[in-house]
């Protein structure tokens, strides 16, 4: 058997369809096909059910998958071991971020990063913190980053930085006249939220404690799909909602003048790279995460792991 039957092997495991899995291979169906009979033959057993859809493995062929991963984990250490030897580094690295991160944390570290480091691919995709965790387990992306902690059975988190959120304050709302607000400040009814799915939803929800007191009677509900519209909607309209902080970097002066930060000790989200237990590409990740760090505010920086709100 080959390490490239390997890969293939688990390619079908993942996508369930050999179709699938021979184009995340850059190979041909027939190729992929060939080549996993050319494994069962060799081996004497099915490694999948063909007869069901989607395709799923043989309980031995389970068992050969599992096998698989930790042989080409292996491998990918003695390929970093080698690189470091050598002193380069090469390779892909597979990321996923959340939606409420990639627009404002991407732009501050991709091209520093591609410029040090050309022979490094990085492909990166926003996804949903659910979608992140159960790629990481599937091993179809490398690192996740994305707001923590989650308690996540064989989920390692490594803190990068804690956020501030803060208040975007309608002139027309009462809260545009405090120099600091409280969560009580907040009207349910003038809040205006992120679309079910995100994560931060869930945290301005446990901030404001709005699962306990409810929304009132309303004409209009609108969820939005990013914190740009959220931003157009306070100061279109009566209302107020909550950014993180690397959302309000690129404010102009007048949108400067709708920020207002919660009284002390500020809430925070914790922003993490989390990996799988058996990840690999240790070396590539150690080095994505010293150019985030190096690429963050150093006012961010020094925001402390004090009132931290849950996801």
């Amino acid at each position: 058997m080959t390490f490239v039957q390997l890969e293939y092997i688990i390619a079908v495991d993942t996508y369930r369809h050999f179709a699938s899995a021979a184009e995340h291979c850059f190979v041909t169906q027939p190729t992929l096909s060939m080549q996993i009979q050319k494994m069962e033959l060799e081996l004497g057993v099915k490694i999948f059910d063909r007869s069901k859809q989607p395709v799923v493995p043989t309980e031995i062929g389970q068992q050969l998958v599992d096998q698989a991963k930790r042989i080409l984990a292996e491998k990918n250490v003695i390929d970093e071991l080698v690189q470091i030897k050598k002193g380069i580094l090469t390779g892909e690295l597979k990321i996923g971020i959340i939606p409420t991160l990639a627009p404002y944390l991407l732009p501050l570290f991709i091209q520093q990063f591609t410029t040090k480091h050309p022979e490094v691919r990085l492909v990166v995709s926003e996804l949903t913190t659910g979608l992140i965790i159960s790629r990481l387990r599937e091993s179809r992306i490398d690192v996740g980053i994305l707001v923590t902690p989650l308690n996540e059975p064989g989920i390692k988190e490594h803190v990068l930085f804690y956020e501030e959120l803060v208040a975007y304050v309608s002139k027309n709302n009462a809260a545009f006249n405090k120099a600091f607000v409280v969560p009580q400040d907040i009207d349910p009814n003038k809040l205006w939220l992120l679309e079910e799915g995100h994560c931060f939803r869930s945290q301005i929800l446990n901030l404001c404690e709005l699962r306990k007191v409810g929304k009132g009677h309303n004409n209009f509900e609108y969820e939005a799909g990013s914190f740009e519209t959220l931003r157009r909607m306070v100061e279109l309209n009566d209302g107020i909602t909550v950014l993180p902080q690397l959302a309000t970097y690129d404010l102009n002066s007048n949108q400067q003048q709708l920020v207002r930060q919660f009284k002390r000790p500020a809430p925070m989200r914790e922003v993490s790279m989390v990996v799988h237990r058996d990840f690999v590409k240790k070396r590539l990740i150690d080095v994505l995460r010293h150019e985030i760090m190096d690429s963050v505010p150093d006012k961010i920086k020094l925001n402390k792991s004090r009132n931290i709100i849950p996801v």
